[in-house]
């Protein structure tokens, strides 16, 4: 998630102060990834070093203001143009708790499965009550539109994570059909003849 440049376009719209920012932002995005303050005046710290918003004086309250540069609106639409990159993803803490499962002896990986499956699937029944709420009445607004927008990748993304579960455990039950039965044991080793015995046989 850019913070960075969520922040240069809400700026894009005229100034904004720090906590108006973090409003805008959890309400453009159904506050899916909350934000404190801290995180928005150092995202704005940042820009401000980097030449891409400067202050711009006060308001009435005395909030201080920063407004968008050309600098940061061509960072923007550089933003807006090119694709989300998707070959270096972001670490992914379900598929790396799977990953080492697989080689834990005293993990069920199948129980574990079993209980992300009812998470992902809870998750998913919220996100669509949600999605229903958010269609009761057609959107219009931005700030509508954007939310649904957002709620309906979180559908996508927890449908795709459930059809990835399933796989997981059909694969499993695939190696587990696959692998070799237990064998009887290698039978045992013939008895090495004491000292005195192989003394005479050489006699």
């Amino acid at each position: 998630m850019s913070i960075r440049h969520g922040l240069l376009a809400l700026l894009e719209r005229g100034p904004r102060y720090g906590s108006q920012l973090r409003t805008e932002f959890e309400s453009r995005t159904g506050a899916t990834w909350p934000l404190n303050v801290g995180q928005v005046y150092t995202t704005l710290s940042r820009l401000e070093r980097d030449g891409m918003v400067v202050q711009d004086g006060e308001d009435e309250a005395g909030h201080t203001l920063y407004a968008i540069t050309d600098a940061g609106r061509s960072e923007l639409s550089s933003w807006y143009e090119r694709p989300v990159d998707r070959t270096s993803p972001a670490r992914d803490e379900l598929a790396i708790k799977l990953a080492m499962a697989v080689g834990a002896p005293t993990v069920d990986i199948r129980e574990v499965i079993q209980s992300q499956r009812r998470h992902t699937v809870k998750a998913m029944q919220d996100y669509t009550r949600l999605k229903a709420q958010a269609l009761a009445s057609v959107p219009t607004e931005r700030d509508e539109v954007a939310w649904l927008l957002v709620l309906e990748q979180l559908i996508f993304q927890t449908e795709a994570e459930a059809r990835w579960l399933d796989h997981c455990e059909a694969r499993l039950i695939r190696l587990s059909a696959a692998a070799p039965r237990d064998r009887d044991p290698d039978p045992a080793p013939p008895p090495v003849p004491a000292p005195d015995a192989l003394h005479r046989r050489r006699r």
